[in-house]
């Protein structure tokens, strides 16, 4: 028998577990004695600690004894390194990481204002009683530090003690302190404190932020000497202060202007924040013209940034035009796209050109949209072809040239293409009622494209729609219908309506598929919504069809390129959040930061009522004085006939034509008394004038600027928090 020899694991041995490598890293950190005068050994020691940490491997907590022993080393490297351990595990061994705070309170005392701010800084964001408790005596000491950048750090760290404790911070004197280093000589120390008072504000119910114009004034005249953060928190603190008078907002906005050309893009979009939120209080209206013409080149060259900040550019330039059109009234241009944008840049871009698009710049943009329809991403080119379209009941002059590329574009046979075409025509017809119809025709040349759910829904209304005018359209529907119990709910109710809208216009069409139909939607499917809108509409048929034609073939509610607008409050709060995360979702803030403070235009003598945003009620292509009447049916032709919608018949002639509308009159006057199922009365029986009434047209609530006793208090130029 022959044993072999197993040696004992060394260091490098795969088989080392987790003690051993404590112990290894212990000797290793103990070693060097006084030949090491640099603390090499101890430095590479604490890397690798570090680095284990760091990958989540909590048996480095055994070593917290001997890292709190190297905390004395006098090495600025070392103690980062110590004081990083500290603050990462404190909490796991609170016992042991007390023994710690007699080396940070000596740290405080020391020579070098970086050791000092660091061990402050560690000492504050350890979120453990006895640390916390330390820490107020040593922020009050080095509130009064001799260095700036000592005072700075410890202006942050009441912000942090008041997260930790809210209550002690409010029950000692720490507000009042930091109060008094906004009178600092050094601007750097003012903006941190400011920051700090901000933070504080928005944790806090019970604190009121005060600033008045002589705190406004002070904060702007020490811009330029800030760096790229202190500048960003000073902007963000004067959407605190409240203009009293028309002549501050706008001195304000304007000494505050030249921050829009800084190369941080945070500084930029804080202060077209600031510039648009003193532009409600500006009562001139050809300053705030030359203020949205400031606005725009800085908003131009954020897009030469990258596509992160493209993005964000952009999702806050789709804003701003919802508040202020003249902004980028001039710059369609700039968001053309180019071919290696990222697609939601690309879509992004694609939205404001819809948005800034008019008569006048038509014919370019609609070139621009044709290259994007012809683009290999299938995305995109969904929403080119979308755009087309709400052009086309966006700018009414220009809707014939948007119908003829959408023609163009279903000629190229792309499924996707004339998919999505067909959707944007279903509501070009709503818009524009009898007057592109002679395009049905092609649009059934192209029924084997359609595969998809709403691409099939809009032609199935269409084919309703105009089932009076199409010549075959109960064999077209009777194709739908042959997958009715396969399609989804959108299609089915689609064709549910399709089919009552053939009977109600051509009875001798419908007249064998309206039952089938209904059959299928009341007994044969489990969705709610579509058998109780066949049971609605199995009374209207079996009560009263000239009631039934009147309900279904009525008037549609108005067609609008409004949809993506925002309603008024939440455009308020999102112009007075331009920069932040909020604006990237187009949400309100709450909804995204679940703890925010909500802002709202605070009341003033110098408030502009008469500029806040309404509630939509026209549209952009000039739709708001039209009436309801103009839509729909009753924007139909004198000379068509009322029953069928179709034009009325020569004299003499089309005799076929003529009998077939006899026919259809005889039978709608034979419909109106009978039943189509034997058991139709248990769906409705006489149709009593009892039951509810829906008005899609109900009037929309207006908004009303905030009440002048939610105003916040405005100072006498005394402290900022109370």
């Amino acid at each position: 028998m022959f044993m072999a020899y197993i040696p004992p694991p060394t260091s490098s041995s795969p088989f080392r577990g987790p003690q051993g490598k404590v112990a290894e890293l212990r000797l290793e950190l103990n070693s060097g004695g006084k030949k090491d005068k640099n603390f090499t050994s101890k430095k590479i020691a604490l890397k690798k600690i570090v680095a284990n940490m760091t990958m989540s491997n909590n048996d480095m907590v055994a070593l917290f004894p001997d890292i709190i022993g190297c905390m004395a080393i006098q090495s600025l490297e070392i103690k980062k390194m110590c004081f990083l351990f500290l603050v990462n595990y404190a909490r796991l061994r609170s016992e042991i990481a007390v023994k710690a705070i007699p080396v940070l309170e000596h740290d405080m005392e020391d020579p070098n204002p970086l050791v000092r701010a660091l061990a402050l800084r560690t000492m504050s964001y350890i979120h453990v009683r006895e640390f916390v408790e330390a820490t107020v005596p040593t922020v009050k000491h080095l509130l009064r530090d001799p260095d700036p950048y000592v005072r700075k750090t410890a202006a942050f760290c009441v912000a942090k003690l008041y997260d930790h404790d809210k209550h002690m911070v409010e029950g000692s004197d720490l507000i009042d302190r930091l109060n008094g280093l906004l009178r600092d000589d050094n601007p750097t120390v003012v903006a941190s404190a400011l920051a700090s008072l901000m933070d504080i504000w928005e944790r806090s119910d019970a604190i009121k932020l005060t600033i008045d114009y002589s705190n406004a004034s002070k904060m702007v005249s020490i811009l330029p000497d800030c760096s790229e953060w202190g500048q960003t928190y000073i902007l963000e603190a004067l959407m605190s202060y409240v203009p009293q008078e028309s002549g501050e907002a706008l001195l304000l906005a304007e000494r505050i202007a030249p921050r829009l050309s800084h190369s941080n893009s945070a500084v930029v979009l804080t202060c077209i924040r600031v510039v648009l939120y003193l532009m409600n209080y500006i009562a001139d209206p050809k300053q705030t013209s030359a203020l949205c013409r400031k606005l725009s080149p800085p908003l131009v060259t954020l897009l030469a940034k990258g596509p992160e900040v493209q993005y964000l550019a952009l999702r806050n330039a789709l804003l701003i035009l919802q508040r202020r059109p003249e902004v980028l009234r001039n710059d369609i241009r700039v968001f053309f796209c180019k071919y290696n944008d990222p697609i939601y840049v690309k879509v992004t871009k694609l939205e404001l050109i819809f948005m800034l698009a008019n008569e006048k710049n038509i014919d370019e943009v609609l070139t621009e949209l044709r290259e994007y329809a012809t683009e290999i991403d299938v995305h995109f080119v969904r929403k080119a072809v979308r755009a087309i379209g709400k052009l086309a009941i966006k700018i009414e002059p220009a809707a014939k040239q948007c119908i003829n590329l959408l023609l163009e574009l279903v000629a190229t046979k792309i499924t996707y293409i004339v998919q999505e075409a067909t959707v944007v025509i279903r509501n070009i017809f709503r818009k524009y009622p009898n007057q592109y119809e002679s395009i049905i025709g092609t649009l059934c040349e192209n029924l084997d494209s359609l595969d998809e759910p709403e691409a099939k829904a809009a032609m199935i209304w269409v084919i309703g729609q105009y089932a009076s005018r199409i010549e075959n359209s109960e064999v077209l529907l009777e194709d739908f219908l042959d997958s009715f119990a396969e399609e989804t709910v959108e299609v089915q109710l689609a064709l549910l309506t399709a089919t009552v809208k053939l009977f109600i216009q051509r009875p001798t069409k419908g007249q064998d598929l309206v039952p089938r139909v209904l059959k299928w939607a009341t007994e044969e499917t489990d969705n709610p919504d579509l058998r109780d809108r066949a049971y609605m509409y199995w009374r209207l048929l079996s009560t009263d069809i000239d009631s039934a034609k009147r309900i279904v073939m009525g008037e549609k509610p108005a067609i609008t390129a409004e949809a993506e607008r925002l309603d008024p409050a939440t455009l308020e709060e999102m112009c007075l959040n331009v920069g932040t995360l909020a604006t990237v979702y187009l949400k309100p803030v709450q909804t995204v930061f679940r703890n925010a403070r909500p802002r709202r235009l605070q009341d003033s003598p110098a408030l502009q009522r008469q500029e806040l945003p309404a509630s939509p009620g026209g549209a952009i292509g000039g739709d708001a004085n039209k009436s309801l009447s103009m839509f729909g049916m009753g924007g139909q032709p004198a000379d068509l006939d009322p029953r069928t919608g179709r034009g009325q018949p020569d004299n003499g002639n089309n005799l076929m034509a003529q009998a077939v509308n006899d026919a259809d009159e005889y039978f709608a006057g034979q419909m109106s008394g009978m039943r189509i199922q034997e058991q139709g009365d248990s769906f409705g029986g006489n149709g009593g004038d009892g039951g509810y009434v829906v008005n899609q047209y109900g009037g929309q609530t207006l908004y009303q600027p905030a009440h002048a006793g939610q105003m916040q208090g405005v100072g006498g130029g005394g402290d900022l928090l109370m």
